[in-house]
C-alpha cells in the first residue's frame, strides 16, 4: 500500500537551503550552455565580476563548484600547512567543526570558546595572539547558525591583522544579510555562498582571497592541487581564456548570475536594512508572544536567523511537525548541542521580508498552544509584530 504523498509546505522560513528568488528559478531554466562555448566563457568572466562588486573587494573572488563546506574543507587544507599553530573561535557547532578539519592539517589547533549563546571578543582574540605568538592561522565562524550569534568580524579580524596572522572567515550565512564585507574585516580566505542570503539553492561557493593567503597556499606544498578541494587550480578560471579545472556547474552560474543582478540592483545596503527589519520584528513578536531569544542578549541576535528557545518539556520535532501540518510553514531544528533545546527562523534571501515575520511569529506561537504550553500568546506576538513594521515604516 502506498503512502500518502506529504504536500509541500506553503512557508520555507528555514536556515538552509532557502527558498529561492523567482527570478533565480528562471536562470536555473536557462539552457545549460557547453562550458567553452564563448557566450558561456563571457559570462562566467561577468559573473566573477559581479561577486567582486557585490564583495566590494580589489580581487577578483574565485568560485568553487560545490556548496559551501567545499570551500571551508578546502580552506583548512590549503592555507594551512603541517607546522602551523591554528586558532579557532568557538561560539557554536559550526565554529567548534571548523576545528576538526583544522587538525587534520594543522601542528596545533588552539580553541578559544565561549558559551553556544555568546559570542567571542576582540579582546580575548587578542590576549590568546600574545600568550600563544607562534599561531599563523586563525578560523571565525562570523555567524554560527545553530545558535542564531554573530560574532563581531570587523573587530577580531583587526585584532588578527594586528598580530600579523591569516584570517580564515565563514560567511556563509551572513554574506548578503549584513554588512560584512571581506577586505572590511581583514579576512584572508572568506568563504559564503549564494545558497543563503542571496537566495539561490546549493551548489555553488563564493571566495575572497588575499595575496597573502594566496602566496601561502602557493608556498604549502600539501595544499591541494589537481583536487575538487584545490583553490589554487581556480584563481585564474575566471578568465575567459583560461581553461576550468573541471566541468562548472552551468545551471548554478545561471542561477547566481539572476541573484547577482537582483542584490546589485536592489542595493546591498537596502537588502541589509529589509533583513535586519524582518529579524527585529521577529524577535519581537516572539518576545512578546510570552517565548525566549536563545542569544544571551538581543544585541548579538542574528539578522538572518532567529533561534527561539524552547519551553521547558517541549519536543523540537513534534513541534515543527505541529506548525508544518497546521500552517504549512517549515522551521528549522538546532544542531549537534542545540539540537532540541531550540527552534530557528530564518531571514534570508526572499523570506526576508517583514510580512514573514507576521506567519513565523503566529505559526510558532500558534504550534505552541497546540501543544498545550502556557501562557503563549499569539495576538500579543503579531501585534508586536506589526508595531515593529510601522514603527520603521
Amino acid at each position: 500500500m502506498s503512502k500518502k504523498p506529504i504536500p509541500d509546505p506553503i512557508f520555507t522560513l528555514a536556515t538552509g537551503p532557502v527558498d529561492a528568488y523567482p527570478a533565480v528559478l528562471r536562470g536555473l531554466s536557462r539552457p545549460v550552455l557547453y562550458d567553452y562555448d564563448p557566450a558561456f566563457l563571457a559570462q562566467y568572466e561577468a559573473v566573477n565580476d559581479k561577486v567582486q562588486r557585490a564583495f566590494r573587494s580589489s580581487a577578483p573572488p574565485v568560485i568553487l563548484h560545490g556548496e559551501p563546506v567545499l570551500a571551508l574543507e578546502a580552506a583548512a587544507a590549503s592555507l594551512i600547512a603541517k607546522g602551523d599553530m591554528v586558532l579557532n573561535l568557538v561560539s557554536g557547532v559550526y565554529g567548534k567543526g571548523f576545528g576538526y578539519w583544522a587538525a587534520r592539517y594543522a601542528k596545533e589547533v588552539v580553541e578559544l570558546a565561549v558559551p553556544y549563546n555568546e559570542v567571542l571578543t576582540a579582546d580575548a582574540v587578542a590576549e590568546a595572539l600574545r600568550k600563544r605568538p607562534d599561531i599563523a592561522v586563525v578560523a571565525l565562524c562570523h555567524h554560527d547558525t545553530p545558535s542564531g550569534t554573530i560574532n563581531p568580524a570587523k573587530e577580531i579580524g583587526a585584532a588578527v591583522h594586528a598580530a600579523g596572522k591569516l584570517l580564515i572567515v565563514d560567511a556563509v550565512s551572513s554574506f548578503g544579510g549584513m554588512d560584512v564585507l571581506p577586505e572590511a574585516i581583514y579576512a584572508d580566505i572568506f568563504v559564503t555562498g549564494p545558497n543563503k542570503c542571496l537566495g539561490c539553492p546549493p551548489g555553488l561557493s563564493l571566495l575572497h582571497v588575499s595575496e597573502a593567503a594566496w602566496k601561502k597556499m602557493e608556498a604549502n606544498t600539501d595544499a591541494p592541487r589537481a583536487s575538487m578541494l584545490s583553490i589554487l587550480d581556480w584563481r585564474r578560471a575566471h578568465e575567459a581564456d583560461q581553461p576550468f579545472p573541471f566541468t562548472p556547474s552551468v545551471s548554478e552560474i545561471n542561477a547566481l548570475d539572476a541573484a547577482l543582478d537582483l542584490y546589485l540592483s536592489e542595493g546591498d545596503e537596502a537588502v541589509w536594512r529589509r533583513h535586519a527589519l524582518t529579524a527585529a520584528a521577529c524577535r519581537a513578536g516572539i518576545q512578546a508572544a510570552g517565548l525566549s531569544l536563545w542569544a544571551a542578549r538581543e544585541g548579538i541576535a542574528s539578522p538572518t536567523c532567529t533561534a527561539v528557545r524552547l519551553p521547558e518539556g517541549i519536543d523540537e520535532l513534534a513541534l515543527r511537525t505541529t506548525i508544518r501540518d497546521r500552517y504549512g510553514v517549515v522551521v528549522s531544528s538546532g544542531r549537534a548541542e542545540t539540537l532540541g533545546k531550540l527552534i530557528r527562523i530564518g531571514h534570508m534571501g526572499p523570506t526576508a521580508r517583514p510580512v514573514y515575520s507576521l506567519v513565523s511569529v503566529a505559526a510558532v506561537a500558534g504550534g505552541l498552544q497546540a501543544l498545550g504550553v502556557k501562557g503563549i500568546d499569539v495576538g500579543a506576538g503579531v501585534a508586536a509584530v506589526m508595531k515593529a513594521i510601522d514603527s520603521t515604516v
